[in-house]
């Protein structure tokens, strides 16, 4: 019974018996299946043989995994990928989970992979920093632990505070926005990654006030102290939710600790993530 499952049984032109495996299945038939797939499910059936490599290469597979507004994300891909060729939508695809730059390369999106659920990363380059000309309070130091290679560091500061935006068309869905941040500055020596905590001070009398705010009147809030030195740390801000792909969703957030009794340092500011609610495990 088991055998009969993955091969059926069929007359030859001379009387005699041939086999019939899913490879003889209509590639139309294949591509109908793997539109119920995930895209990491679909790349492995398409090894399986050229008619399914066929149907998994198929515009009507791969468009029911794109993002409704994929002709927009590609637009913005373009500003620093050539779009030279007309592209299949498996291609299309395979570009969008890749690290698309915009905005002069201070900004990337990508798709997850398994659902093709759009992030974003916002680097600190992007964001507006009191003091950040001033190298007395603040520098820009090259590290290979920031997805931008840079992260702004912190040596001290009475007034801390750090706010950005952005306006984008999010597909619809429920999204979270965090702050990327790191107490001490990170480093190698010998091949070995050090953390100086030298500067470190002020984080644990206050806490530091989160914020984000949407056009349409969405709000969020919390406050914590920073710990953990030596560690790299999302802090979960809030969420939002974006409910058309076609209307651009404006967004404004910030991180303060502005209560000058005290001073405070020893902080890299590495980047904001917008990812799907619970993407990212808590």
């Amino acid at each position: 019974m088991g055998a009969g499952a993955s091969s059926i049984m069929r007359q030859g032109g001379h009387g005699g018996v041939q086999e019939t495996g899913l490879g003889d299945l209509p590639e139309s038939c294949i591509a109908e299946l793997m539109r119920h797939l995930d895209p990491p499910g679909i790349c492995k059936l398409a090894k399986l043989s050229r008619t399914f490599r066929g149907a998994a290469s198929g515009d009507f597979v791969w468009e029911t995994k794109l993002p409704r507004n994929y002709q927009y994300l590609m637009e913005k891909a373009s500003d620093e990928v050539e779009q030279r060729v007309l592209l299949t939508k498996k291609e299309i695809y395979a570009q969008l989970c890749r690290r698309n730059r915009f905005d002069g390369g201070a900004k990337e999106f990508w798709l997850e992979k398994y659902g093709g659920r759009l992030c974003m990363s916002i680097s600190s380059k992007a964001l507006l920093i009191t003091g950040i000309d001033d190298r007395r309070y603040w520098n820009n130091i090259p590290t290979e632990e920031s997805r931008f290679h840079s992260v702004a560091y912190l040596h001290q500061i009475w007034w801390f505070e750090v706010d950005g935006e952005i306006e984008f068309c999010f597909p619809p869905g429920t999204y979270s926005l965090y702050f990327r941040l790191h107490l001490g500055r990170p480093s190698r020596r010998l091949g070995r990654r050090v953390c100086h905590t030298e500067h470190i001070h002020g984080w644990d009398i206050k806490p530091v006030r989160f914020q984000l705010w949407t056009s349409d009147g969405q709000h969020a809030l919390c406050q914590c102290k920073l710990a953990d030195p030596g560690r790299w740390i999302r802090y979960h801000v809030g969420d939002f939710m974006a409910g058309s792909a076609d209307v651009p969703t404006k967004l404004k957030f910030s991180m303060k600790q502005i209560d000058c009794t005290h001073t405070k340092g020893g902080l890299c500011v590495d980047s904001v993530l917008i990812c799907p609610k619970g993407l990212i495990q808590e």
